[in-house]
């Protein structure tokens, strides 16, 4: 038995223009406020970059996404906002790895990447994240596999179905943790899950480091279908066809990605491989 999931959160605007999970956090704090919400779980709800919502960016000087290593958290007198704001964020949600740190964090995000709805979680072994993943996939409408990631969707912008896919991942997650809280049992199976395997630049002058070509057309939106040596990868400014020459197949993801020019990734490489998860229920609450 596992114990039961007695503090979630929901996240949204750690990037503050990918604004499905922004107004999803909107509308949560806005119908709690009116007391509408009926939750199968109670749930924190946090806006997390406030900042950069407000002005619609993806961060105002550090990417928050990136600010919650132990040095940073542990570090005194940070003078960057999203510095300060994972040190906040760390004190109402954790403290990170402690025992008073939340059971189960969603963070919300959007991709421009073709990706559907994914969930990304750091272990293969993670039981409760990898049965999440199974009752989203027999559930959901077109999902991929504890951040949810949901795309396309241009940044700066919402798209209504983007957004009612993510909110029905939420429900639906939320319905689980309610089930599984119950004393429910949940049967084993497998999971497909995508490791990653290495990130992908794009092509670079080799003296100003600037982007000599784009994601070919034959790649572009092919997000997880299977990339073979020797398949178009990128076509230069030039006209030229520039092929993948890794020695095996892999998923590509995060395809074009334009968060990602920033940090000189094109696109990122998974294996696919089944992992059998056990069944699990709960001591409950």
């Amino acid at each position: 038995m596992l114990p039961a999931l007695s503090r979630v959160a929901v996240c949204g605007g750690t990037h503050g223009n990918e604004l499905s999970g922004v107004y999803l956090v909107h509308e949560r704090l806005k119908r709690r406020k009116k007391s509408q919400v009926m939750e199968p779980v109670a749930v924190v709800t946090v806006m997390s970059n406030p900042r950069a919502v407000q002005r619609c960016v993806r961060y105002t000087e550090t990417d928050l996404n990136r600010c919650f290593t132990h040095a940073i958290l542990s570090a005194s007198e940070q003078t960057s906002y999203e510095l300060v704001r994972s040190q906040e964020l760390n004190s109402l949600l954790g403290p990170k790895g402690s025992a008073e740190a939340m059971d189960l964090i969603c963070d919300l995000h959007n991709t421009t990447a073709n990706m559907g709805l994914c969930l990304i979680t750091y272990s293969d072994s993670d039981w409760i994240c990898l049965h999440i993943c199974k009752y989203l996939q027999a559930r959901a409408q077109h999902p991929r596999t504890d951040a949810m990631e949901i795309g396309p969707q241009p940044h700066g912008l919402i798209r209504a179905n983007i957004f009612m896919a993510m909110q029905e991942a939420v429900q639906l997650l939320l319905d689980w943790v309610r089930l599984f809280n119950s004393g429910a049992q949940f049967e084993g199976g497998s999971v497909d899950v995508y490791t990653l395997v290495k990130n992908i630049d794009y092509p670079r002058d080799p003296h100003t480091h600037t982007i000599i070509a784009a994601v070919h057309p034959d790649l572009q939106d092919r997000d997880f279908c299977l990339l073979h040596p020797g398949d178009p990868m990128f076509l230069s400014f030039s006209g030229e066809t520039l092929r993948y020459k890794g020695k095996e197949p892999l998923y590509p993801f995060f395809i074009n990605e334009s968060a990602y020019y920033e940090k000189a990734v094109a696109l990122s490489l998974a294996r696919r491989r089944k992992v059998e998860i056990p069944a699990i229920r709960s001591s409950r609450m």
